[in-house]
């Protein structure tokens, strides 16, 4: 007999605590906590650390990198900028 070699796939609910954020999938992943949610099911919740609606890039908070600005910096710093060596 065959056993079924594919993984239990079942709803999740994936917490970010830092933002307040919550939402419903499906994943593989497992937890031993629970939360009741707004359809009046109860689910394992997996707390993260970072989602959508905290990560930088997606909250528009995202530092941009100012090249040109490391390298003046850094030919100042070291000087030149004419690639002689010696």
């Amino acid at each position: 007999m065959q056993q079924d070699k594919h993984p239990d796939y079942h709803a999740v609910v994936f917490r970010d605590r830092a933002a307040g954020y919550a939402f419903l999938t499906r994943s593989t992943a497992t937890s031993d906590q629970t939360i009741d949610w707004d359809d009046g099911e109860t689910y394992p919740v997996v707390d993260v650390e970072i989602s959508s609606e905290s990560h930088p890039f997606y909250t528009g908070k995202a530092r941009t990198v100012d090249s040109e600005g490391r390298v003046a910096a850094f030919e100042r710093r070291y000087g030149g900028g004419t690639g002689e060596v010696g």
